[in-house]
Order: C-alpha cells, then sequence, then structure tokens
C-alpha cells in the first residue's frame, strides 16, 4: 500500500471528497481501515523498540509520527480504535514483566488498562487534525494522556512515557528544564513534524503542475515540517551546555557511598520465603566489603546503602534481624540505610527505610508513600478477587508513608524513594525540595525475573539525575543497582541475580534546575494546550450537531 494510501494523504482542510456507505457512518474502506490499522500498530512496535530491553531510542519518534499518519482526518471514533491498536501494540509486549509469576491475565488488564488511554489520545489526535499547526496540538496531547494515566486511577501508572526511552542522546537534556514530560512532548512533536512532512510530501505528488498554485506550497511544508523536525534533536543539544557533566565529585562536598546488592536465594514471588536468607546475604557482603576496607583495598565508606526488601524481618520486633543488622553497621563504621518490611500500624505492613547507626541502632525512618495498588494493597478485595484469585497473594496490605524522605546519614541528605515512586514526577520533586543532595532509589526486581523491568526502571533513575542535577544511587536486592551521574550516565552497573558492592564518592548538591524549579507547570501548560485544541474542534462540532437538531 502506497503512503497515501496508509496515511490519508487528502487533509481534511484541503476537501477531502463525500463518501458513501460505510463512509458516511465515520468509517473509512475495509481495506483503508486495514492499512491504518497497520499503520497504527506499527507505531506501538516502533514505540516499544526504543525502550530498554532494545533501546533503538531514535525510534520513540515513530510511535507519534505513524499514530498521527493514522489518524489523520479520520473520525475521533476512528482514531479511538488506531489509538487502542497502537496502546495494545505497545503497552502488552512492554508491561510483559508483571506476568512472569501471577499469570497472564494481571499483565494483560493491565496493559489493556494503559491502552485504553491511548485510544483516548488516538481520538483527540484525530480531532485536531483538522487544525492548523496540528502537529504542536498533537505532541500536546501526548504529554496530556501521559498526564492523565499518571494520576488515575488508584494514583495512576506513569510507566512507558515516551521521555523514558531517552536514556542518551540530545533530547534527554531536556528532562533538567520540563522534567519528563517535556522530553516526552519534544519526542512527540519531533514525530508529528515528521508526518505532516510525510503528508506534505503525498500531496506534492498527488497535485498537478498546473493546479492552482502547482506543487512549491506542499514542498515548502514539507520542508518547513522537516527542518522543524531537525530543530528540536538541535535545541535539545544545545541544552546539554550549561548542564553538570558526568562527574560524581563536582558541585558539592562528597561522601563516600557503599551500595550494597546481597542478591537472594531465588527469583519470583517467594523470593522472600527465606527470608533470614536475604537479611544474611546483604549482612555478609557488607562484612566482605568491611574487611576490604580494613586491608585498605576499599575506601571507607561514610554511609552505606541497602534496597528495599533487605530485611523483611521487622528488625523492631525481632531481636535475631536487630543483631545481625548492627552487626554489619558496627563492622563497617558507617550508618546503613536499610529497606524493611515493619509491622504496623494496626494491621497493616510499612515499607520501611531505616537509617541504622552503628553505635545508636535504628533512627529516621522513611515510610513508602506510594504502595502499588494489588501488588502492595489491595483495593476492594472482593471486586477484584471476582477476577483473578491472585490477590490473595497480598495477604497483609502495606500502609502509606506521609513524610517527604530526606535522611541524614554519614554527613549527607539522602533523599529516599522506594521502588516504583521513582516514574512519579511528584514524590521525587518533593524529595530534592526537601533538601536532597543526592538520590537514592531503594528497590526489589526479584519478583520479576530476568526481564526487562529493572532496565526500565533504571531508565527512569537516569530521567531523573538529569531532571534535578543529582547523583542517582540504586539499590536493587537482586540487581539492578547502578550509579547515575548527574547528566544521566551510568557510572557503575550491577547484573541481574549477581552479589555486588560498589563504592564511591558522591558531591552532596544543593543546585536547582529550571524543572525542579518550575515544578509541574510544563506538564499543565503543555496538557492545557492540547485540551484547548480538543476544544477548539468540539465545541463549535457541538453547536453545529445542536442547530441542525
Amino acid at each position: 500500500m502506497p503512503p497515501a494510501a496508509a496515511a490519508g494523504t487528502l487533509d481534511a482542510a484541503s476537501g477531502a471528497p463525500e463518501r458513501s456507505g460505510r463512509a458516511k457512518r465515520g468509517w473509512p474502506a475495509w481495506r483503508e481501515l486495514a492499512g491504518r490499522t497497520l499503520l497504527a500498530a506499527a507505531g506501538g512496535v516502533a514505540a516499544l523498540l526504543a525502550f530498554p530491553g532494545y533501546a533503538l531510542l531514535p525510534l520513540a519518534v515513530l510511535a507519534p509520527a505513524a499514530l498521527a499518519l493514522a489518524v489523520h482526518g479520520q473520525r475521533a471514533r476512528v482514531g479511538a480504535w488506531l489509538g487502542l491498536v497502537c496502546g495494545l501494540a505497545f503497552f502488552v509486549p512492554l508491561l510483559s514483566w508483571t506476568g512472569v509469576y501471577v499469570g497472564a491475565f494481571p499483565w494483560l488488564a493491565l496493559a489493556v488498562s494503559q491502552a485504553l488511554f491511548v485510544a483516548v489520545l488516538g481520538a483527540a489526535t484525530a480531532a485536531v487534525s483538522r487544525l492548523r499547526w496540528w502537529p504542536l496540538w498533537t505532541a500536546a496531547l501526548w504529554v496530556a494522556d501521559e498526564a492523565l494515566r499518571g494520576r488515575v486511577p488508584l494514583g495512576g501508572f506513569p510507566w512507558g512515557r515516551l521521555g523514558t526511552s531517552q536514556t542518551d542522546g540530545p533530547l534527554l537534556a531536556l528532562a533538567a528544564y520540563g522534567g519528563v514530560p517535556l522530553v516526552s512532548f519534544a519526542v512527540a512533536l519531533t514525530g508529528t513534524l515528521l508526518a505532516a512532512a510525510v503528508l506534505a510530501l503525498a500531496r506534492s505528488r498527488t497535485t498537478t503542475a498546473t493546479a492552482a498554485g502547482g506543487r512549491r506550497p506542499a514542498r515548502r511544508a514539507a520542508a518547513a515540517a522537516l527542518a522543524g523536525a531537525a530543530a528540536v534533536p538541535l535545541l535539545g543539544a544545545a541544552a546539554w551546555l550549561p548542564l553538570p557533566g558526568p562527574s560524581l565529585t563536582d558541585g558539592g562536598p562528597t561522601r563516600t557511598v557503599a551500595v550494597i546488592q546481597g542478591d537472594v536465594p531465588e527469583a519470583g514471588l517467594e523470593f522472600n520465603a527465606r527470608r533470614r536468607a536475604v537479611l544474611d546475604n546483604h549482612v555478609q557482603r557488607t562484612l566482605e566489603l568491611a574487611e576490604a576496607v580494613a586491608a585498605g583495598e576499599r575506601a571507607q565508606p561514610d554511609l552505606v546503602v541497602w534496597p528495599e526488601n533487605s530485611s523483611d524481618i521487622d528488625p523492631y520486633t525481632n531481636a535475631d534481624a536487630a543483631a545481625q543488622i548492627s552487626r554489619a553497621a558496627a563492622a563497617i563504621g558507617a550508618p546503613l540505610l536499610v529497606g524493611a518490611v515493619v509491622e504496623g500500624p494496626g494491621e497493616y505492613l510499612s515499607n520501611t527505610g531505616i537509617v541504622w547507626d552503628p553505635r545508636t541502632g535504628p533512627g529516621a525512618t522513611y515510610v513508602k508513600r506510594h504502595p502499588v495498588p494489588l501488588a502492595e494493597y489491595v483495593p476492594a478485595r472482593a471486586f477484584f478477587r471476582f477476577f483473578s484469585d491472585k490477590v490473595d497473594l497480598v495477604r497483609r496490605d502495606f500502609t502509606s508513608g506521609t513524610e517527604v524522605g530526606v535522611l541524614e546519614m554519614g554527613g549527607a541528605r539522602v533523599g529516599d524513594v522506594i521502588c516504583f515512586e521513582v516514574v512519579y514526577d511528584s514524590l521525587v520533586a518533593d524529595t530534592v525540595e526537601a533538601g536532597a543532595g543526592m538520590l537514592v532509589v531503594q528497590t526489589n526486581n526479584a519478583t520479576f525475573g530476568y526481564t526487562d523491568e529493572s532496565e526500565q526502571q533504571l531508565a527512569a533513575s537516569r530521567l531523573r539525575a538529569v531532571e534535578f542535577g543529582r547523583t542517582v544511587v540504586v539499590a536493587a536486592t537482586s540487581g539492578i543497582s547502578a550509579v547515575v551521574a548527574p547528566d544521566g550516565s551510568l557510572v557503575r552497573r550491577s547484573e541481574l541475580f549477581t552479589p555486588a558492592v560498589f563504592v564511591e564518592e558522591v558531591a552532596q548538591r544543593d543546585s536547582t534546575t529550571v524543572a525542579a524549579r518550575l515544578g509541574a507547570a510544563p506538564e499543565w501548560a503543555l496538557s492545557a494546550l492540547g485540551a484547548a485544541a480538543v476544544l477548539a474542534v468540539a465545541v463549535p462540532a457541538l453547536r453545529t450537531r445542536r442547530s441542525g437538531r
């Protein structure tokens, strides 16, 4: 099928011919619909290939390009179908790690729920494709759609945003000026401008040389769109100039930070069935580090970071667990940040980071503020049990913390976020605003086995490093642990299910990026821009319909 047929080369503004039959009801002929459906699916696959696991970063721009071409000039209902296809082609394979040990239903339910947001995006994109400057409005709609699914339902799930695919390259720099939403906007705008160029070139081919105006206006429009698409990454490249480089030690007083990845006895949901073995692994790695320090082979750390679930035995109620943690802290002579499951309050559990001093024992804590629904707590348990009895694997619900996780330890102000919290903009932003000189992500990825989940989560950490100009330390129970420089580059990283110990000098920064100062303003502004474009189409259409009645 030629591009003109697959993409819908007739712009609505140019006056598409009246159709009959199926087309009069808002649907194109089946062959055209099949071509558009394949194009939308290809867009979803292109987005997938840009993400960790494949890491073909430039392909990210082809997702908004393909969807824009597929829905251009179509009715909203057609756009919704094409958006759904694009979303399924992306989210079903991207989120396959969610079903590794719990079966296909939870995985597919989550993937379909996220694809439904892309269906809304497809409908809105089809609507604004009739407007002048539609590439700009469409790119803004991508931001609005990601903002919506990052907040609803149940607090949202901002996983797989376009921006988090850009872990290298020029567009990554834009995170320092507008966070992940601005990076997503840049990716989408590049793609929609490419789509506009394709449409303009197709029009130039179907326009006769003797027609009014000839082919030149279409060719000029194509050149302008291509120039705009090239300008976006060039702007991103220029945006790197004032930003921090790959050094961990520039920008403030340094502290020596050790990261312990103790590993787990086995992957899967039963990784903590032998909870004492997991704790012992982290104690043993710390004791080995202490021996290396005593022998002069490693630098003496000022603080040591253990991952989430490094002690699923509550050290407040279990004297033996407390004694082992104290033993490790005393041996290394530095405070430990322990990831522990703590009893209470009441019938609940708390996913907690505990600062464990080598002399005084447990001190300041941070309780995870965004437990994962259906994984750490089950809302409306009876309702969800109707669909899957896997919800009963969550025997007790975790509570939500209320305090920002800035912890004083070893002369550092550590901003602690736990596991999936790293993908929630506000949870990281308020941690930096509260004075964090470095960021720590405590995580446990053992429940996802040898999948791309760890790589995808690490990608989010790399965006956060650039967004806030901070070193990000990732401590994972079974991998991937990492040390990320303020420019998003990886200084150190571990492999999955392999014990690892890192020791690095890390500057405690107090500088503030533009993104940190603006907060959510860029996201709200871009979302409002997209919503205004939809209203510009919807309001006149409603008035026309009412007058017709």
